[in-house]
């Protein structure tokens, strides 16, 4: 089954930024745009995203299906999480199983923790951010959150962990894109959680989403192009 995307190579991500632009004037406080537009252009970023991993990886199909599917729960996750109170803990759950898919497909490019000191690296950054939220996270959300951050750091530390392995080989520049995909998505998971437990945080929503979508277009991106 073949997935037609648009044939330009800026239509897509000038759509994709035009609906973030949108997404994160409308979600921010004060809005900026009518709320409800948030409701709408926020779900569609994800899936502008999603349709960009869909036209690449013919050549890594494994990874593709993983990465695709982490984006299809981070998608459900977003939905969740337009209810910041009642959707966080599904929406927690679904960035959950996306941060486990992450790591399934790029295990496929290189053993799980095969390069160690990445993960030296981001458990002192996810340490550091547990150490500042632990005595405002509600004792029933404690271990959902533990588990959360593990993940997440061992997202990014196996993406880091794809990069430096590949190096001078051909994957290396989509190794890349996923190490900053990674890294991304650990600054706006840190951001959105220091801003719901430890006091907010001024234009919270803006450097969440601004580092969130550009997070999750570098993952699709570590997906190669077609070869025609």
């Amino acid at each position: 089954m073949t997935v037609s995307v648009p044939k330009s190579s800026v239509l897509l991500p000038l759509l994709t930024l035009v609906s973030a632009a949108v997404a994160i004037l409308a979600l921010s406080q004060p809005a900026q745009l009518p709320a409800e537009l948030g409701f709408l252009f926020k779900p569609l970023t994800t899936v502008l995203i999603l349709l960009h991993a869909w036209g690449r990886g013919a050549d890594q199909p494994r990874l593709a299906r993983w990465l695709r599917a982490g984006l299809v729960c981070s998608l459900l996750g977003d939905i969740a999480l337009l209810w910041p109170e009642q959707g966080f803990l599904p929406g927690l759950v679904s960035f959950l199983v996306a941060h486990l898919c992450y790591i399934v497909g790029f295990c496929t490019r290189v053993r799980l923790g095969a390069i160690r000191w990445p993960f030296l690296m981001f458990g002192v950054i996810a340490a550091m951010v547990l150490g500042r939220l632990w005595p405002n996270v509600p004792a029933a959300l404690q271990a959902p959150v533990v588990v959360y951050v593990v993940c997440l750091a061992s997202m990014a530390a196996q993406a880091w962990a794809w990069w430096r392995a590949s190096t001078g080989a051909p994957d290396e520049p989509l190794a890349r894109w996923a190490a900053w995909g990674g890294t991304l998505f650990v600054l706006s998971d840190a951001m959105l959680a220091i801003n719901k437990f430890a006091g907010p945080m001024e234009m919270a929503s803006f450097w969440v989403l601004a580092s969130y979508w550009p997070a999750q277009w570098c993952i699709a991106s570590s997906l190669g192009r077609a070869r025609a």
